[in-house]
C-alpha cells in the first residue's frame, strides 16, 4: 500500500510539472520575466569591495563582501545573501541580510529581509540594453526606527563581474549609498 502511495505521489508531481511547463510555454515573455532572467544570470558566488557614501565609521574596516545568489523554487525565486567575505556561514548567527527576488503578475519584485528588522519591497525594471535592473521602493513591513533599504541597482558588466548599488534611507530621510564591485568566485 505504501508503494502505491509513493507511485501516486510521483505521478501527481510529474503531471504538475508537465502542466506548469506547458502553460509557461504558451505565455509570451513579459518585461518582468525578462528582468528576472537577467537577475537569474547572476546566480553564483561573488566577492569584492564595498564603498559607502557618506563614509560610515562602523563600515570602515575595508573588508570584502561575499554575495551568494541562488535560483530556487523551480526557478521562481532568486535568493541573494550578503556576508563579510571569509567568514563561515553559521546557521546560528544572524548577521547577513537576505533578499528574495520574484515575479508577481507583471512586476519583478524584491523583498529585502533587513538586519534593521524590516522588509522593504521594491519593483524592478530592466534597462533598454538589458544589462541593468533598477529597483524602486514600493512599501515597508516592520518598524522603521533604524531606517530601511530604499533603492537597488544591479549592473551586469560581464559573466564574471557585476556591481550592486544599494541606497539605505536613514531616519530623517538621510540616504547612505553602498557600491559593491563584485567578481565571480570560481
Amino acid at each position: 500500500m505504501k508503494s502505491l502511495h509513493f507511485v501516486l505521489s510521483v505521478v501527481l508531481m510529474s503531471l504538475t510539472t508537465v502542466a506548469v511547463a506547458q502553460s509557461d510555454a504558451k505565455k509570451p515573455r513579459s518585461e518582468a520575466q525578462e528582468s528576472f532572467d537577467t537577475m537569474k544570470s547572476l546566480a553564483g558566488n561573488w566577492e569584492g569591495g564595498v564603498s559607502v557614501d557618506p563614509p560610515q565609521p562602523e563600515m570602515s574596516g575595508g573588508k570584502p563582501l561575499h554575495v551568494s545568489m541562488r535560483v530556487t523554487s523551480r526557478g521562481n525565486a532568486l535568493v541573494h545573501e550578503m556576508q563579510e567575505a571569509g567568514t563561515p556561514l553559521d546557521p546560528k548567527r544572524y548577521d547577513h541580510p537576505v533578499t528574495m527576488l520574484y515575479v508577481e503578475g507583471d512586476r519583478l519584485l524584491l523583498t529585502h529581509y533587513c538586519d534593521a528588522g524590516n522588509r522593504p519591497r521594491m519593483a524592478g525594471k530592466v534597462s533598454p540594453g538589458g544589462k541593468k535592473v533598477e529597483f524602486d521602493f514600493l512599501d515597508l513591513s516592520g518598524g522603521n526606527q533604524y531606517g530601511h533599504m530604499y533603492h537597488a541597482v544591479f549592473t551586469a558588466i560581464d559573466a564574471n563581474h557585476h556591481t550592486e548599488d544599494w541606497t539605505y534611507m536613514m531616519p530623517g530621510d538621510k540616504p547612505i549609498h553602498a557600491h559593491f564591485d563584485l567578481k565571480r568566485v570560481q
